[in-house]
């Protein structure tokens, strides 16, 4: 990656108003923040590395400020249990990108069913569930990053 590359992409970083990039690809680790970063911010979309030197709009990821740990308050979520994160890292729904999620909405699991994978230091750890019942909200996107305890799915134990 070239001087030149990598204005390119404050340029885009700046266009976009993103607070932090990263790129990794190979030896290459690149991290850019801008002035609004906040560790409060999570990715909840990203686009895959291209092997082209020069990047697209199209590759930016997207940022939205979320809430780490917590998921929506509301009357219809008080009965409902979570399955929680185990360890930093980035979540996977399914085992890989042609196969079927492990879990999705309306799946009745049973404590020690395997719901997701989240990805940590190149180790892909198969996460299991610790409640029973019924999916009724899954909280990430597919390749999403994950913090520890962060809440991955709600389950209805009556389901």
């Amino acid at each position: 990656m070239t001087v030149k590359d990598i204005k390119e992409l404050i340029k885009l970083i700046d266009e976009y108003k993103l607070a932090e990039f990263k790129l990794e690809d190979g030896d290459l680790k690149l991290t850019i923040r801008s002035n609004t970063y906040n560790k409060e911010q999570t990715v909840i979309a990203q686009a895959p590395l291209m092997a082209a030197a020069a990047p697209t709009p199209a590759a930016a990821p997207a940022i939205a400020q979320t809430s780490s740990s917590t998921p929506p308050e509301s009357a219809d979520t008080d009965n409902l249990l979570e399955v929680k994160s185990p360890i930093v890292g980035t979540f996977y729904r399914s085992s890989a990108p042609d196969k079927p999620a492990f879990v999705k909405v309306g799946d009745v699991i049973n404590e020690g069913d395997v719901v997701c994978i989240v990805e940590a230091m190149k180790l892909f750890n198969e996460i299991e569930s610790e409640v029973s019942g019924k999916i009724v909200k899954v909280l990430l996107e597919d390749a999403s990053p994950v913090e520890y305890d962060q809440v991955l799915f709600l389950v209805d134990p009556n389901g």
